[in-house]
């Protein structure tokens, strides 16, 4: 592996200021910048973390040729396209969860991927939890046995969260569910079958465009006999 160190910059402080301190510890990540467009806020966490680099435009970001990959943790409406003018601009990506909100954007981030030989990743987090880590290690010392079948779910009261998660109910955000099942497995969905339940509220309806309180769905894995139920 090489020794080189990679220059980031982390784009958006609310909780991805959380992960400043990891980069700061990771030997091949040299934590160069911030990026925040307001000012004072901007200053504020990378003063904190005595990083010299800071940044209230996206735009700037991608143009300084020092920088070699963002780590985006913007509101998520932005990040498809937010990971696709990176790409284009020559820099790597991770970005926070979800890839994007429509598939015709993930689909455009995969194409860009292969088209310039960058890296990207979507940074779900569970998968590199330490409870998650112990499962899996568990399962693949044959402590587990055989797993027939697999269940999730991720439970979260969202109120008080921006106005667009009202928007995004309630299987339009799965992440956290669907990455661990897929991940203890290392395995990829086939197929999927989805049934709704139940109704929210006639505004909260009205904005998502999706009438139910709950939404399930059947995972049927690749190359396997295991189905996931989340």
């Amino acid at each position: 592996m090489s020794d080189k160190q990679f220059n980031l910059v982390i784009v958006g402080l609310g909780f991805g200021a959380e992960f400043i301190p990891i980069y700061q510890a990771h030997p091949l990540a040299n934590m160069y910048g911030v990026c925040r467009r307001n000012p004072d806020e901007c200053n504020k966490v990378a003063d904190t973390f005595g990083i010299e680099k800071r940044y209230t435009s996206y735009d700037d970001v991608l143009a300084d040729p020092d920088v070699d990959f963002v780590h985006i943790n913007s509101p998520i409406p932005d990040h498809g396209w937010m990971s696709l003018k990176a790409l284009e601009a020559g820099k790597h990506v991770m970005c926070t969860v979800p890839m994007a909100t429509t598939v015709e954007e993930c689909e455009k981030i995969c194409d860009a991927v292969k088209r310039t030989g960058l890296k990207y990743m979507m940074a779900e987090t569970v998968v590199y939890s330490r409870e998650f880590l112990y499962i899996k290690q568990l399962y693949e010392q044959g402590e587990l046995g055989k797993i027939q079948y697999m269940a999730a779910s991720h439970p979260q009261d969202m109120e008080g969260w921006p106005e667009y998660w009202e928007r995004m109910i309630p299987m339009h955000y799965a992440t956290h569910v669907v990455s661990p099942v897929l991940g203890l497995v290392n395995g990829r969905a086939e197929y999927v079958s989805c049934f709704g339940s139940g109704s929210v509220n006639e505004d909260i309806a009205k904005k998502s465009g999706n009438p139910y309180s709950v939404e399930t769905c059947h995972i049927k894995l690749m190359d396997s006999d295991i189905t996931a139920h989340i």
